[in-house]
């Protein structure tokens, strides 16, 4: 999952910031991409690219039962 990450994670910079969370227990592997909020509507016309060529990748690695994506907002308070 990493190396899909590595090979996408500079589209991934050019559209915000990104994050990788793994969790040690049940092994969850999430990438976040946080953007502005003015800068959404462009990402999602454009399908969110590379989202479509990360999520083909890492369904295909073998051991990997479950591939999600999520939009939720972050806010510090």
């Amino acid at each position: 999952m990493q190396k899909i990450l590595d090979e996408h994670k500079d589209a991934l910079k050019a559209k915000g910031s990104v994050q990788r969370i793994v969790c040690g227990g049940c092994l969850d592997f999430k990438i976040i991409t946080t953007l502005p909020a003015d800068a959404f509507g462009a990402w999602e016309a454009d399908n969110f690219a590379p989202e479509g060529k990360i999520l083909e990748a890492m369904k295909a690695v073998d051991g990997v039962s479950s591939v999600e994506t999520q939009t939720f907002t972050i806010a510090d308070v």
